[in-house]
């Protein structure tokens, strides 16, 4: 694993995490209704799909890939499958067919990227536009598809633990998951390897090219998990969310949590604070009525100031630039 840089002393994880607690409580003391207990579980329940997004953005990252293609595959096979089951096809039939396209979407990404080499960028942006023309125009009718009345998707979205919404235990549960792959499994700590320099990686006879088909496959089932909890949340899913900036957050969080582009750095630790700060910087700026275009520009800057961070703590060397761009 690469080794992490530091800031006086201090990692980017910690300076992150201190900023979200600094952000947390400035926004208590200064804001009317942000410490209320209906902000509070709209801050938990964004934080954690924002960060189930990021922990499959993380294991691409780490391995040194990308995949723009989550937001799409998250939002229309969520919305076929719910179309499915309000056409009257049974729940089982749905979900197995729901789940071998999601399968089928990171094979096709994984191959992509790792048989027929082309640059992650290129090969998952293509599959997202894929996927959404494709389910859009062929598979489901209308934007927003709803819930079925009494569906366990609709009763996953009620159950409460001690007050404690499910989307954090699927939060606390997915983190937990990626931790036990990349720390303890072989091709976890392979995947370290391959982001810190692949080449050597490939010499030392490490499986690189399945090993890169599984985390596109890994990346897409964590997609469709993270839209399932937001049907559950929302009893529907629109699939205008594909168009938004929601791709863009899952970046930022990865990034600014302090997890190398260049990959071989980070963990799950570092989805964690960093899904916290941008979950609770958006919820101030909403509670402030910023307007979304000011919203973006101001996620936009600070999103380009991480990636000048990144590149400072996570320096391209001579051997790093010669394993091509992600």
């Amino acid at each position: 694993m690469a080794q992490t840089r530091t800031f006086g002393g201090m990692t980017q994880e910690r300076i992150v995490f201190a900023l979200a607690v600094l952000l947390f409580l400035a926004a208590s003391v200064g804001l009317g209704g942000f410490f209320s207990a209906d902000n509070l579980v709209a801050i938990v329940r964004s934080v954690s799909v924002l960060g189930i997004l990021a922990v499959g953005m993380a294991i691409i990252i780490i391995g040194r890939g990308i995949d723009l293609s989550m937001v799409a595959i998250m939002a229309m096979s969520v919305a076929w499958y719910l179309q499915m089951l309000n056409d009257g096809m049974s729940g089982g039939t749905a979900l197995a067919l729901v789940l071998a396209g999601v399968i089928a979407i990171g094979l096709i990404n994984g191959f992509l990227v790792a048989y027929a080499d082309v640059p992650a960028i290129f090969a998952t942006l293509a599959s997202s536009a894929f996927v959404y023309g494709f389910v859009r125009s062929q598979l489901i009718g209308q934007d927003a598809t709803p819930v079925p009345a009494d569906h366990w998707v609709e009763l996953l979205g009620r159950f409460r633990f001690l007050d404690v919404p499910v989307e954090v235990f699927f939060f606390a549960a997915v983190c937990f998951a990626a931790y036990l792959f990349l720390r303890f499994a072989k091709w976890g700590r392979y995947t370290y390897l391959m982001g810190d320099n692949f080449m050597a990686a490939r010499n030392m006879g490490i499986p690189v090219r399945p090993m890169i088909v599984l985390r596109y496959v890994l990346s897409a089932l964590i997609a469709f998990a993270a839209g399932i909890l937001i049907a559950s949340s929302l009893h529907s899913i629109n699939v205008r969310v594909v168009n938004s900036n929601l791709l863009y957050d899952v970046i930022l969080v990865v990034v600014i949590g302090g997890i190398g582009l260049n990959g071989g750095t980070g963990g799950m630790r570092n989805v964690i604070v960093g899904a916290l700060l941008i979950g609770i910087m958006q919820n101030a700026m909403t509670i402030i009525d910023i307007s979304n275009i000011y919203q973006n520009l101001i996620k936009s800057v600070i999103l380009l100031i991480a990636i000048v961070v990144d590149g400072l703590l996570n320096p391209r060397d001579e051997q790093t630039a010669q394993q091509g761009d992600i």
